[in-house]
């Protein structure tokens, strides 16, 4: 009958440098020893670390933000399943477009919660005069939160309180002042614009106006002036009674050369 072949016991096992030896049948078999996730660190040639930075390239950029987006949209609505959380999501381009997302509540309600939220750490008045927040009502506290905020805002556009404000808000609001500066430069351009037309349109009207107003004038001028003749010395005869009364008709004003004779003289 067959004889039934006996495997032979294990000649030895060794363990050095994470790896396992075994010998079996007289074959050498080897086991890589898994590495613990602390001593991975630095083995291999895996990817490294990359630095996060802008984009430069606006094609490039605008592909990341698309699927950035959808990826943490994502996320957020894993979280809110997950934890049964409410979660809002707000996604501003760089060229000003919104992209939001809600979960389990829609944008108002959560937005609506984080006001009420922000009035209860910092409202003052509520938090000295309970009394005030039960007679008030929800758009009270709406508003009061609204106003806060704005009033906050426009403290850091005018360069106050900048402080608490973080690189990315403060990169925010050098924005918003330069797209605020490039409008007012737009409407500065157009009233200059439309006053120097108005300028041109003004002169070009005088001038229109301008050879009847010289005519006008000089025709005026003409009619003032006194009808005066000059003569030779040639002319006129020596001083006499006659000439002497035509100096005293004049006035005595102009010399006797100057005087044309007269018709009885």
């Amino acid at each position: 009958h067959r004889r039934r072949s006996q495997k032979p016991p294990l000649a030895s096992f060794h363990a050095r440098g994470g790896v396992s030896r075994a010998f079996h049948s007289g074959h050498r078999r080897r086991f890589a020893f898994q590495a613990p996730a602390s001593e991975k660190k630095g083995m291999g040639r895996g990817r490294g670390r990359v630095e996060v930075r802008r984009i430069e390239n606006a094609v490039s950029r605008q592909v990341t933000f698309s699927k950035r987006r959808r990826g943490l949209a994502k996320k957020a609505r894993e979280l809110a399943v997950l934890c049964d959380a409410d979660v809002a999501m707000l996604v501003f381009s760089d060229k000003g477009r919104l992209h939001d997302f809600a979960a389990h509540a829609s944008m108002d309600q959560i937005l609506d919660r984080y006001e009420r939220y922000l009035l209860s750490e910092t409202g003052d008045v509520m938090q000295e005069h309970p009394e005030l927040q039960e007679n008030m009502s929800y758009d009270d506290i709406r508003l009061r939160s609204r106003i806060e905020a704005l009033q906050k805002s426009q403290r850091n556009l005018m360069g106050e309180q900048l402080d608490t404000l973080t690189l990315r808000e403060v990169q925010q609001l050098e924005q918003q002042i330069e797209i605020a500066l490039r409008n007012i430069r737009s409407r500065k351009e157009r009233l200059l614009l439309e006053e120097k037309r108005t300028l041109e349109k003004k002169e070009k009207a005088e001038l229109d106006a301008s050879p009847h107003k010289k005519r006008a004038a000089s025709s005026t001028e003409a009619a003032s002036l006194p009808n005066l003749n000059i003569c030779s010395i040639d002319d006129i005869d020596e001083p006499g009674p006659a000439l002497a009364k035509h100096v005293a008709a004049s006035g005595g004003n102009l010399p006797w050369w100057m005087l044309r004779r007269s018709a009885d003289g």
